[in-house]
Protein backbone atom coordinates (compact mmCIF):
# COMPACT_ATOMS: atom_id res chain seq x y z
CA UNK A 1 0.00 0.00 0.00
CA UNK A 2 0.71 3.28 -0.45
CA UNK A 3 2.75 5.24 2.01
CA UNK A 4 1.22 7.89 2.03
CA UNK A 5 -1.41 9.42 -0.54
CA UNK A 6 -2.52 13.17 -0.82
CA UNK A 7 -5.52 14.04 -3.07
CA UNK A 8 -5.21 17.54 -4.43
CA UNK A 9 -8.07 19.72 -5.61
CA UNK A 10 -7.18 22.02 -8.53
CA UNK A 11 -9.11 25.13 -9.95
CA UNK A 12 -6.56 26.56 -12.60
CA UNK A 13 -4.95 29.16 -9.71
CA UNK A 14 -1.32 28.32 -9.13
CA UNK A 15 -0.54 25.26 -6.70
CA UNK A 16 -0.44 25.97 -2.83
CA UNK A 17 3.01 25.80 -1.23
CA UNK A 18 1.75 22.63 1.10
CA UNK A 19 0.35 21.23 -2.83
CA UNK A 20 3.67 21.89 -4.19
CA UNK A 21 5.64 20.11 -1.31
CA UNK A 22 3.25 17.12 -1.64
CA UNK A 23 3.76 16.99 -5.52
CA UNK A 24 7.32 17.27 -5.43
CA UNK A 25 7.75 14.35 -2.96
CA UNK A 26 5.48 11.90 -4.58
CA UNK A 27 6.62 8.89 -6.49
CA UNK A 28 3.53 8.41 -8.39
CA UNK A 29 1.16 11.23 -9.48
CA UNK A 30 -2.72 10.27 -10.85
CA UNK A 31 -5.03 12.49 -12.66
CA UNK A 32 -6.27 13.43 -16.13
CA UNK A 33 -3.82 14.80 -18.84
CA UNK A 34 -3.91 18.51 -18.13
CA UNK A 35 -2.99 17.59 -14.65
CA UNK A 36 -0.13 15.03 -15.37
CA UNK A 37 1.14 18.34 -17.79
CA UNK A 38 2.08 20.42 -14.68
CA UNK A 39 5.42 21.49 -14.48
CA UNK A 40 5.51 20.74 -11.04
CA UNK A 41 5.32 16.78 -11.29
CA UNK A 42 9.25 15.41 -10.69
CA UNK A 43 10.60 14.13 -14.12
CA UNK A 44 10.79 10.62 -12.04
CA UNK A 45 7.42 9.98 -10.76
CA UNK A 46 4.98 7.69 -12.35
CA UNK A 47 2.23 9.21 -14.02
CA UNK A 48 -1.46 7.52 -14.10
CA UNK A 49 -4.03 8.62 -16.31
CA UNK A 50 -7.27 9.10 -14.51
CA UNK A 51 -9.81 7.08 -16.80
CA UNK A 52 -11.29 4.67 -14.30
CA UNK A 53 -10.66 5.79 -10.83
CA UNK A 54 -11.41 2.22 -9.56
CA UNK A 55 -8.56 0.84 -11.99
CA UNK A 56 -6.38 3.91 -10.47
CA UNK A 57 -7.24 3.35 -7.15
CA UNK A 58 -5.94 -0.33 -7.39
CA UNK A 59 -2.47 1.39 -8.79
CA UNK A 60 -2.06 3.42 -5.84
CA UNK A 61 -2.96 0.58 -3.37
CA UNK A 62 -0.29 -1.82 -4.87
CA UNK A 63 2.18 1.51 -4.88
CA UNK A 64 5.00 1.67 -2.34
CA UNK A 65 5.81 5.35 -1.97
CA UNK A 66 4.42 8.80 -2.06
CA UNK A 67 0.90 9.00 -4.01
CA UNK A 68 -0.79 12.23 -5.20
CA UNK A 69 -3.78 12.21 -6.83
CA UNK A 70 -4.73 15.64 -8.68
CA UNK A 71 -8.15 16.35 -9.44
CA UNK A 72 -10.21 19.51 -10.52
CA UNK A 73 -12.15 21.44 -8.24
CA UNK A 74 -13.61 19.90 -4.33
CA UNK A 75 -12.13 16.40 -4.73
CA UNK A 76 -14.67 15.55 -2.02
CA UNK A 77 -17.72 16.85 -3.57
CA UNK A 78 -18.83 14.53 -6.48
CA UNK A 79 -15.36 13.35 -6.51
CA UNK A 80 -12.56 11.05 -6.41
CA UNK A 81 -12.01 11.02 -2.30
CA UNK A 82 -15.46 8.72 -2.29
CA UNK A 83 -14.08 5.90 -4.29
CA UNK A 84 -10.38 6.41 -2.76
CA UNK A 85 -11.68 5.70 0.34
CA UNK A 86 -13.81 2.83 -0.30
CA UNK A 87 -13.04 -0.61 1.66
CA UNK A 88 -11.86 -2.47 -1.02
CA UNK A 89 -8.92 -0.18 -1.80
CA UNK A 90 -8.01 0.26 2.09
CA UNK A 91 -6.97 3.65 1.54
CA UNK A 92 -6.05 6.69 4.29
CA UNK A 93 -6.19 10.06 1.94
CA UNK A 94 -5.12 13.62 3.41
CA UNK A 95 -7.24 15.80 1.27
CA UNK A 96 -6.12 19.38 -0.33
CA UNK A 97 -9.29 20.82 -1.57
CA UNK A 98 -9.85 23.84 -4.10
CA UNK A 99 -12.97 25.82 -4.65
CA UNK A 100 -15.66 23.19 -6.39
CA UNK A 101 -16.76 23.68 -10.14
CA UNK A 102 -20.65 24.57 -8.64
CA UNK A 103 -19.34 27.14 -6.63
CA UNK A 104 -16.96 28.25 -9.82
CA UNK A 105 -19.91 28.27 -11.74
CA UNK A 106 -21.99 29.88 -9.98
CA UNK A 107 -19.78 32.69 -9.03
CA UNK A 108 -18.94 33.34 -12.73
CA UNK A 109 -22.55 33.67 -13.17
CA UNK A 110 -23.33 35.99 -9.68
CA UNK A 111 -26.04 33.83 -8.61
CA UNK A 112 -26.36 32.44 -4.90
CA UNK A 113 -26.41 29.04 -4.74
CA UNK A 114 -27.57 27.82 -1.47
CA UNK A 115 -30.90 27.42 -2.83
CA UNK A 116 -29.77 25.13 -5.94
CA UNK A 117 -29.93 21.36 -6.20
CA UNK A 118 -26.94 19.77 -7.50
CA UNK A 119 -27.09 16.73 -9.51
CA UNK A 120 -24.74 14.28 -11.51
CA UNK A 121 -25.64 13.43 -15.35
CA UNK A 122 -24.35 9.91 -16.62
CA UNK A 123 -26.12 8.67 -19.94
CA UNK A 124 -27.18 5.96 -17.58
CA UNK A 125 -29.08 8.12 -15.59
CA UNK A 126 -29.84 11.38 -17.41
CA UNK A 127 -33.52 11.21 -16.83
CA UNK A 128 -33.27 11.58 -13.58
CA UNK A 129 -31.34 14.38 -13.42
CA UNK A 130 -33.26 16.11 -16.00
CA UNK A 131 -36.36 14.87 -14.22
CA UNK A 132 -34.80 17.36 -11.08
CA UNK A 133 -34.71 20.28 -13.67
CA UNK A 134 -38.24 19.74 -13.99
CA UNK A 135 -38.88 19.64 -10.35
CA UNK A 136 -36.53 22.50 -9.56
CA UNK A 137 -36.20 26.10 -10.07
CA UNK A 138 -32.30 26.15 -9.55
CA UNK A 139 -30.03 23.50 -10.51
CA UNK A 140 -26.63 22.52 -11.20
CA UNK A 141 -25.92 19.60 -13.76
CA UNK A 142 -21.99 18.17 -13.15
CA UNK A 143 -22.13 16.58 -16.78
CA UNK A 144 -20.73 13.69 -18.60
CA UNK A 145 -19.94 12.68 -22.40
CA UNK A 146 -23.11 11.92 -23.32
CA UNK A 147 -24.81 13.46 -20.79
CA UNK A 148 -24.65 17.12 -21.62
CA UNK A 149 -26.16 20.66 -22.09
CA UNK A 150 -27.74 18.89 -25.41
CA UNK A 151 -28.87 15.90 -23.93
CA UNK A 152 -31.01 17.78 -21.01
CA UNK A 153 -32.68 19.95 -23.63
CA UNK A 154 -33.75 17.64 -25.61
CA UNK A 155 -35.47 15.67 -22.44
CA UNK A 156 -36.90 18.75 -20.61
CA UNK A 157 -39.44 18.58 -23.77
CA UNK A 158 -41.59 21.80 -23.82
CA UNK A 159 -40.54 22.74 -20.29
CA UNK A 160 -38.61 26.12 -20.91
CA UNK A 161 -35.27 26.81 -18.50
CA UNK A 162 -32.51 28.98 -18.96
CA UNK A 163 -29.06 27.51 -19.54
CA UNK A 164 -25.67 29.05 -17.89
CA UNK A 165 -23.65 26.64 -19.48
CA UNK A 166 -19.91 26.82 -18.39
CA UNK A 167 -17.23 25.45 -19.98
CA UNK A 168 -13.64 24.44 -19.33
CA UNK A 169 -13.50 26.51 -15.73
CA UNK A 170 -10.62 27.26 -13.96
CA UNK A 171 -8.37 27.26 -17.69
CA UNK A 172 -7.61 29.71 -20.67
CA UNK A 173 -10.76 28.31 -22.91
CA UNK A 174 -12.79 29.00 -20.28
CA UNK A 175 -16.62 30.01 -21.87
CA UNK A 176 -19.41 31.20 -19.80
CA UNK A 177 -23.00 30.89 -22.10
CA UNK A 178 -26.55 31.98 -21.62
CA UNK A 179 -29.20 30.38 -23.52
CA UNK A 180 -32.97 29.66 -23.76
CA UNK A 181 -33.35 25.50 -23.56
CA UNK A 182 -34.83 25.73 -26.86
CA UNK A 183 -31.75 26.86 -28.17
CA UNK A 184 -28.86 25.05 -26.50
CA UNK A 185 -29.24 21.37 -28.36
CA UNK A 186 -28.22 23.86 -31.95
CA UNK A 187 -24.77 24.07 -30.21
CA UNK A 188 -21.51 21.74 -29.89
CA UNK A 189 -20.30 21.97 -25.93
CA UNK A 190 -17.03 20.52 -24.97
CA UNK A 191 -17.19 17.79 -21.82
CA UNK A 192 -17.33 17.94 -19.18
CA UNK A 193 -18.82 20.81 -18.25
CA UNK A 194 -21.28 22.59 -15.56
CA UNK A 195 -24.83 23.82 -16.65
CA UNK A 196 -26.81 25.84 -14.06
CA UNK A 197 -30.48 24.96 -15.45
CA UNK A 198 -33.30 28.08 -14.17
CA UNK A 199 -36.55 28.73 -14.54
CA UNK A 200 -40.07 27.75 -13.30
CA UNK A 201 -42.67 29.08 -11.21
CA UNK A 202 -41.51 31.67 -8.93
CA UNK A 203 -37.94 31.77 -10.16
CA UNK A 204 -36.51 34.94 -10.59
CA UNK A 205 -35.85 36.43 -14.40
CA UNK A 206 -32.24 35.91 -15.31
CA UNK A 207 -30.39 38.95 -16.52
CA UNK A 208 -30.34 39.65 -20.62
CA UNK A 209 -26.53 38.31 -21.22
CA UNK A 210 -25.96 37.66 -17.72
CA UNK A 211 -26.93 34.61 -15.73
CA UNK A 212 -27.57 36.61 -12.35
CA UNK A 213 -31.39 36.88 -11.62
CA UNK A 214 -32.67 39.74 -9.13
CA UNK A 215 -31.86 40.04 -5.56
CA UNK A 216 -33.75 38.39 -3.19
CA UNK A 217 -34.14 37.48 0.25
CA UNK A 218 -31.87 34.81 2.27
CA UNK A 219 -33.21 31.01 3.67
CA UNK A 220 -32.23 29.49 6.28
CA UNK A 221 -31.30 26.14 5.07
CA UNK A 222 -28.99 24.93 1.75
CA UNK A 223 -31.15 23.20 -1.53
CA UNK A 224 -34.94 22.97 -0.26
CA UNK A 225 -36.40 21.70 3.28
CA UNK A 226 -37.30 18.49 2.41
CA UNK A 227 -41.46 17.26 2.30
CA UNK A 228 -44.51 19.38 1.49
CA UNK A 229 -43.64 23.30 0.70
CA UNK A 230 -47.12 24.76 1.62
CA UNK A 231 -46.97 27.14 4.60
CA UNK A 232 -50.13 24.99 5.59
CA UNK A 233 -48.23 21.49 7.52
CA UNK A 234 -49.70 18.30 6.28
CA UNK A 235 -50.66 16.97 2.98
CA UNK A 236 -53.64 15.20 1.72
CA UNK A 237 -55.20 18.41 3.02
CA UNK A 238 -59.40 19.08 2.32
CA UNK A 239 -60.89 21.34 -0.17
CA UNK A 240 -60.55 24.65 2.05
CA UNK A 241 -57.17 24.22 2.17
CA UNK A 242 -56.81 24.40 -1.88
CA UNK A 243 -59.41 27.08 -2.16
CA UNK A 244 -61.01 25.25 -4.43
CA UNK A 245 -64.26 22.63 -4.95
CA UNK A 246 -62.50 18.90 -4.65
CA UNK A 247 -63.98 16.40 -7.24
CA UNK A 248 -65.92 12.92 -6.11
CA UNK A 249 -63.34 10.92 -6.63
CA UNK A 250 -60.66 13.43 -4.82
CA UNK A 251 -61.35 12.97 -0.79
CA UNK A 252 -58.36 13.78 1.46
CA UNK A 253 -58.71 10.23 2.14
CA UNK A 254 -58.18 8.83 -1.20
CA UNK A 255 -55.22 11.19 -1.82
CA UNK A 256 -53.90 10.21 1.21
CA UNK A 257 -53.44 6.76 0.14
CA UNK A 258 -52.48 7.04 -3.08
CA UNK A 259 -49.59 9.54 -2.31
CA UNK A 260 -48.31 6.34 0.08
CA UNK A 261 -48.87 3.95 -2.42
CA UNK A 262 -47.05 6.22 -5.44
CA UNK A 263 -44.12 7.14 -2.66
CA UNK A 264 -42.76 10.46 -5.47
CA UNK A 265 -39.62 11.15 -4.97
CA UNK A 266 -36.79 13.63 -6.05
CA UNK A 267 -35.59 12.26 -9.74
CA UNK A 268 -38.97 10.44 -10.55
CA UNK A 269 -41.18 11.62 -13.11
CA UNK A 270 -45.00 11.13 -11.99
CA UNK A 271 -48.01 11.06 -14.43
CA UNK A 272 -51.20 12.34 -12.78
CA UNK A 273 -53.78 11.79 -15.68
CA UNK A 274 -56.51 12.91 -15.25
CA UNK A 275 -55.67 15.85 -12.68
CA UNK A 276 -58.94 17.60 -11.87
CA UNK A 277 -58.88 20.57 -8.94
CA UNK A 278 -54.93 19.79 -9.13
CA UNK A 279 -54.61 18.75 -5.08
CA UNK A 280 -53.20 14.91 -6.16
CA UNK A 281 -50.72 16.46 -8.81
CA UNK A 282 -49.76 19.58 -6.44
CA UNK A 283 -48.92 17.54 -3.18
CA UNK A 284 -47.01 14.95 -5.39
CA UNK A 285 -44.92 18.21 -6.44
CA UNK A 286 -43.99 19.24 -2.76
CA UNK A 287 -42.38 15.85 -2.47
CA UNK A 288 -39.58 16.86 -4.84
CA UNK A 289 -40.76 14.92 -7.81
CA UNK A 290 -41.69 16.01 -11.64
CA UNK A 291 -45.16 15.73 -12.38
CA UNK A 292 -47.27 16.15 -15.56
CA UNK A 293 -50.36 16.29 -14.98
CA UNK A 294 -52.87 15.53 -17.77
CA UNK A 295 -56.68 16.43 -17.97
CA UNK A 296 -58.90 16.60 -20.89
CA UNK A 297 -60.43 20.11 -19.71
CA UNK A 298 -58.24 22.92 -20.21
CA UNK A 299 -60.24 24.99 -17.58
CA UNK A 300 -58.98 22.20 -15.12
CA UNK A 301 -55.29 22.27 -16.64
CA UNK A 302 -55.50 25.89 -15.85
CA UNK A 303 -56.80 25.54 -12.14
CA UNK A 304 -54.13 23.15 -11.92
CA UNK A 305 -51.13 25.55 -12.75
CA UNK A 306 -53.00 28.29 -10.56
CA UNK A 307 -52.61 26.08 -7.68
CA UNK A 308 -49.27 25.29 -8.42
CA UNK A 309 -48.37 28.98 -8.52
CA UNK A 310 -50.08 29.47 -5.21
CA UNK A 311 -48.32 26.31 -3.58
CA UNK A 312 -45.02 27.14 -4.87
CA UNK A 313 -44.43 24.06 -6.96
CA UNK A 314 -42.83 23.43 -9.85
CA UNK A 315 -45.13 21.25 -12.50
CA UNK A 316 -46.15 20.65 -16.28
CA UNK A 317 -49.63 20.77 -17.27
CA UNK A 318 -50.62 18.91 -20.46
CA UNK A 319 -54.31 19.18 -22.27
CA UNK A 320 -55.27 16.43 -24.04
CA UNK A 321 -57.32 12.97 -23.90
CA UNK A 322 -55.93 9.72 -22.37
CA UNK A 323 -54.49 7.46 -24.00
CA UNK A 324 -53.30 9.24 -27.11
CA UNK A 325 -52.31 12.28 -25.27
CA UNK A 326 -49.81 9.96 -23.22
CA UNK A 327 -47.82 8.96 -26.79
CA UNK A 328 -45.55 11.77 -26.61
CA UNK A 329 -44.99 12.13 -22.86
CA UNK A 330 -41.44 11.27 -21.46
CA UNK A 331 -41.31 7.63 -19.77
CA UNK A 332 -42.38 7.92 -16.18
CA UNK A 333 -41.82 6.35 -12.82
CA UNK A 334 -44.92 5.82 -11.05
CA UNK A 335 -48.23 6.40 -12.75
CA UNK A 336 -51.43 8.32 -10.72
CA UNK A 337 -54.80 7.48 -13.09
CA UNK A 338 -57.88 9.51 -11.64
CA UNK A 339 -59.81 8.95 -14.51
CA UNK A 340 -59.94 6.92 -18.07
CA UNK A 341 -60.90 3.54 -17.18
CA UNK A 342 -59.01 -0.12 -18.90
CA UNK A 343 -57.87 1.74 -21.43
CA UNK A 344 -55.73 4.67 -19.95
CA UNK A 345 -54.74 1.68 -17.19
CA UNK A 346 -53.61 -0.28 -20.36
CA UNK A 347 -51.42 2.46 -22.44
CA UNK A 348 -49.96 3.21 -18.44
CA UNK A 349 -48.77 0.29 -18.24
CA UNK A 350 -47.39 -0.54 -21.68
CA UNK A 351 -45.18 1.90 -20.46
CA UNK A 352 -43.73 0.03 -17.85
CA UNK A 353 -43.70 2.44 -14.57
CA UNK A 354 -42.92 1.12 -11.43
CA UNK A 355 -46.13 1.75 -10.24
CA UNK A 356 -49.89 2.03 -11.23
CA UNK A 357 -52.15 3.62 -8.81
CA UNK A 358 -55.98 4.50 -9.69
CA UNK A 359 -59.38 3.89 -8.41
CA UNK A 360 -62.80 2.46 -8.90
CA UNK A 361 -66.46 2.99 -8.01
CA UNK A 362 -67.48 -0.23 -8.11
CA UNK A 363 -66.03 -4.13 -7.25
CA UNK A 364 -66.68 -4.90 -11.21
CA UNK A 365 -64.63 -1.74 -12.57
CA UNK A 366 -61.97 -2.87 -10.00
CA UNK A 367 -61.87 -6.33 -11.14
CA UNK A 368 -61.52 -5.16 -14.72
CA UNK A 369 -59.12 -2.58 -13.99
CA UNK A 370 -56.37 -5.78 -11.82
CA UNK A 371 -57.01 -7.65 -14.81
CA UNK A 372 -55.22 -5.45 -16.97
CA UNK A 373 -52.71 -4.89 -14.45
CA UNK A 374 -51.87 -8.37 -13.82
CA UNK A 375 -52.22 -9.17 -17.68
CA UNK A 376 -49.56 -6.46 -18.18
CA UNK A 377 -46.99 -8.42 -15.52
CA UNK A 378 -47.79 -6.51 -12.47
CA UNK A 379 -48.49 -7.49 -9.16
CA UNK A 380 -52.18 -5.90 -8.12
CA UNK A 381 -53.17 -5.01 -4.23
CA UNK A 382 -56.75 -4.01 -3.99
CA UNK A 383 -58.35 -2.15 -0.77
CA UNK A 384 -61.53 -1.27 -0.17
CA UNK A 385 -61.44 2.36 1.45
CA UNK A 386 -64.57 3.87 3.33
CA UNK A 387 -64.15 7.15 4.70
CA UNK A 388 -66.86 8.78 6.71
CA UNK A 389 -66.19 12.63 7.86
CA UNK A 390 -68.01 13.80 10.37
CA UNK A 391 -69.19 17.31 11.74
CA UNK A 392 -67.90 17.55 15.89
CA UNK A 393 -70.64 20.24 16.38
CA UNK A 394 -73.25 17.51 16.40
CA UNK A 395 -71.04 14.29 15.77
CA UNK A 396 -73.63 13.38 12.80
CA UNK A 397 -71.77 12.51 9.34
CA UNK A 398 -71.18 15.13 6.55
CA UNK A 399 -69.88 12.80 4.04
CA UNK A 400 -69.03 9.60 3.09
CA UNK A 401 -66.78 8.19 0.41
CA UNK A 402 -66.28 4.20 -0.85
CA UNK A 403 -63.89 3.51 -3.51
CA UNK A 404 -61.68 0.52 -4.38
CA UNK A 405 -57.97 1.64 -4.24
CA UNK A 406 -55.90 -0.31 -6.29
CA UNK A 407 -51.75 -0.19 -7.11
CA UNK A 408 -50.09 -1.80 -9.45
CA UNK A 409 -46.22 -3.29 -9.12
CA UNK A 410 -43.25 -4.03 -11.10
CA UNK A 411 -42.04 -6.95 -9.67
CA UNK A 412 -38.76 -6.28 -8.36
CA UNK A 413 -35.77 -7.98 -10.86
Amino acid sequence: MADRVTVIGWDGTPLTDAARSAVAAATLVAGAAHHLALPEIPPGAERVRLGSVHLAARRIAQHRGTAVVLADGDPGFFGVVRTLRAPEHGLEVEVMPAVSSVATAFARAGMPWDDAQVVVAHTRDLRRAVNVCRAHTKVAVLTSPGAGPAELALLLQGVHRTFVICEALGTEREQVTVLTSDKVADHTWRDPNVVIVIGGTGARPVAPGRGQPAAGTGGWIAGRATGYPSPLRGWALPAPAYATVLGEDESPQLRAAQLARLGPRVGDLVWDIGAGSGAAAVETAGFGAAVIAVDRDADACGRVAALARRFGVQLQTVHGSAPQVLEDLPEPDVVRIGGGGVPVVAACAARRPERIVTHAATRDAAEAVGAVLADAGYGVECVLLQSVELDTRGWTERERAVRFLLCGHRPHP
